[in-house]
């Protein structure tokens, strides 16, 4: 081969040398600037879609009552998040709304609501306690441990209001004027899970302790070494978690007016779901909280879309999951593309 056959080779194996960097630095980037604006595109793109679909979906009316819906669901969306910040998974936290739920319909006979909202959150720290100790302090599978805790807090709601519903009546009518009631044009259980959100915020970007469950779940072992008790942070967010999930539940009842041992059935996958869509990874140390409520505004959305489409109840949770796991795989693709 001659000196300028050498040369020319070399250029092009250069060149495509630089292509390929260029191409991965492209696709580094675009798996950056989508992790952090993915969501709210995601979002923005449902809104443009359901406002074409119906002319209803933006009037405040139809906006407040999907804030409405869905403020029990960002409620534990919350707790589902700090959890999976620290690479766990908790299953129970419809179970424990539906608890809560019955709860407080039951003590709001006997006690003056605030003491009984109280200890309906002291029932749900304590299912979240539970769980905690078994996951934190005797490393049990947060999977399995909170899978039996769905079970065993379903059966006591059950117990507690022998499967029937139970009214609140007149006993429990200052919470059901607050479930039912509007401050300034917003539904009071949205500004609750607006102050909620708020405080998560704070706490994740700014207090010791957001920043020390992110890092447990990035890096436990360099946690740990650093001299942190780890297993109290992680016991920590399972009693959050499942104060959480009760107060979801005193929300729901708040709005019925009803304490149900039903509620809640099956919403730890829709709560799981809105974490996931907002960008949190179920491997843990990466999650952000304006990012979650946009995934839990995105799931109400859908929700309200086929709605107002007039999308038989059955036929939702197929198209439901079907968006769901278009949005995870746009949310979650690029970290799939900058592999290759």
């Amino acid at each position: 081969m001659t000196d300028a056959a050498k040369i020319a080779t070399e250029v092009a194996s250069s060149t495509e040398a630089t292509s390929e960097a260029t191409t991965g630095a492209y696709v580094h980037l675009f798996g950056k600037l989508f992790r952090q604006f993915g969501t709210s595109v995601i979002f923005v793109l449902l809104i443009l879609v359901a406002s074409f679909q119906s002319d209803v979906f933006l009037t405040q009316g139809n906006a407040m009552n999907v804030l409405r819906q869905m403020s029990g669901i960002g409620i534990m969306a919350i707790g589902m998040l700090f959890v999976i910040l620290t690479r766990g998974i908790d299953l129970s936290v419809g179970s424990v709304a539906a608890l809560g739920a019955v709860s407080a319909a039951m003590l709001v006979q006997d006690y003056p609501v605030p003491i009984a909202l109280i200890m309906v959150v002291g029932i749900g720290a304590t299912c979240g306690l539970v769980s905690g100790v078994l996951v934190a302090f005797l490393r049990l599978p947060a999977f399995v441990i909170t899978l039996a805790m769905m079970t065993a807090a379903r059966g006591v709601a059950l117990i507690l209001s022998n499967g029937q519903p139970i009214m609140l009546g007149e006993a429990g009518g200052a919470l059901q004027r607050f479930g039912t009631s509007f401050t300034l044009g917003i539904p009071n259980p949205a500004l609750l899970m607006f102050s909620f959100f708020t405080v998560a915020f704070i706490i994740l970007n700014y207090a010791r302790f957001g920043r020390l469950i992110k890092a447990i779940g990035s890096n436990e072992d360099a946690v740990r070494l650093s001299g942190i008790s780890v297993p109290w942070y992680v016991l920590s967010v399972y009693v959050i978690s499942g104060a959480l999930a009760a107060i979801a539940g005193v929300l729901v009842t708040s709005r019925s007016g009803v304490g149900s041992a039903s509620v809640g059935n099956g919403s730890e996958l829709d709560v799981i779901a809105a974490v996931v869509i907002g960008g949190a990874s179920l491997m843990g140390g990466r999650g952000g909280v304006i990012n979650t409520f946009i995934g839990v505004m995105i799931l109400g959305v859908i929700g309200n879309i086929m709605n107002l489409a007039g999308v038989p109840g059955y036929h939702q949770q197929v198209y439901l999951w079907l968006i769901i796991v278009v949005a995870v795989v746009l949310q979650h693709g690029n970290q799939l593309f900058s592999r290759h």
